[in-house]
């Protein structure tokens, strides 16, 4: 069934005999599971991938209670949820861009195709504060989010560092855009600054405690091999060249100038971590490790940054 789309037949059977929001739920579960669709943008199964769609879509909390979801919904509901699930099946196109909203460290943010779909494991160091990296976060004054997108990894970090100021950095005007619906949504315009820059051309001489950076890092074999639903995410956002470490390395090469004397920098680079590993087998990275799960992220401070790459 995979190969099969939801036709307007089935869509029309599902809106004159489904009553309920469990109704659509378990519709929704059975169809996303039949017709093999690829989850990674912020579930990993079926049934949350429903949950995920249908409650945001009727204006509902994620936590909406049980008696709540045996309520009927109205024809217009309908014919909306099912016009929706339709082009999560037909099209692949993400949830995220479906409901325009994604969760990243806990909170909602709003999402469109202008950005990745927020799903980065820098949520759970963010939520610890960089421990036990960051031994005084209460002395930790100047932030740069690298690669900010959505903006939402810039937020995370103003809410869990609260004397930080947060550069908010990215190539894609678009982005900066999206970005910039969320500093106003979470009233953060004093703390987090979008820029638009080029790796580090926007910043001038500005020095940071922290640089986070999500940069593209999708190698060429893998961005052939990508599943329908990435194809949504702009290119921009995923690709970095033939080994996915194009920004990275300029990252590396420039990164020391614009950190503080006892500054880090933390790096996602997902599956590139093998070519990371291979290009640099005498740097000292430290490879991270993730109780919820992720890979290829690595912290590596100003002195040793210095030291292999030049101040």
């Amino acid at each position: 069934m995979s190969d099969i789309l939801l036709t307007d037949a089935q869509r029309e059977d599902a809106e004159h005999t489904l009553e309920t929001i469990n109704d659509w739920l378990r519709w929704a579960t059975s169809q996303f599971s039949g017709h093999g669709l690829f989850f990674g943008h912020g579930t990993d199964n079926a049934w949350d991938e429903a949950v995920a769609l249908v409650l945001p879509a009727l204006h509902l909390p994620m936590d909406a209670p049980n008696t709540l979801l045996s309520s009927r919904l109205t024809t217009a509901e309908k014919l909306h949820l099912s016009v929706l699930i339709a082009k999560r099946i037909n099209e692949r196109t993400p949830v995220a861009y479906l409901t325009n909203q994604a969760y990243f460290a806990g909170m909602p943010f709003y999402v469109d195709e202008r950005v990745l779909v927020p799903r980065s494991p820098f949520a759970e160091l963010i939520s610890q504060q960089f421990s036990p990296w960051v031994q005084e976060p209460e002395n930790v004054m100047r932030i740069l989010d690298m690669c900010t997108g959505s903006g939402c990894i810039a937020i995370a970090l103003a809410q869990a560092f609260e004397n930080a100021l947060v550069d908010a950095v990215d190539i894609s005007p678009d982005a900066l855009a999206v970005a910039d619906i969320n500093i106003q949504d979470y009233q953060l315009q004093d703390r987090v600054l979008p820029i638009l820059s080029d790796v580090f051309s926007g910043v001038g001489q500005e020095k940071y405690d922290l640089i986070i950076a999500n940069p593209p890092y999708v190698d060429a074999e893998d961005m052939g091999d990508l599943p329908q639903e990435f194809h949504h995410e702009p290119e921009l956002g995923l690709a970095s060249g033939e080994d996915g470490l194009d920004v990275t390395r300029q990252l590396l090469a420039n990164a020391a100038q614009h950190l503080t004397d006892n500054g880090l920098l933390f790096v996602e680079v997902g599956n590139s971590m093998v070519h990371m590993e291979a290009l640099y087998p005498e740097v000292p990275f430290t490879w991270l490790e993730f109780e919820q799960g992720g890979l290829g992220v690595f912290m590596i401070s100003k002195a040793d940054l210095d030291a292999h790459f030049g101040s």
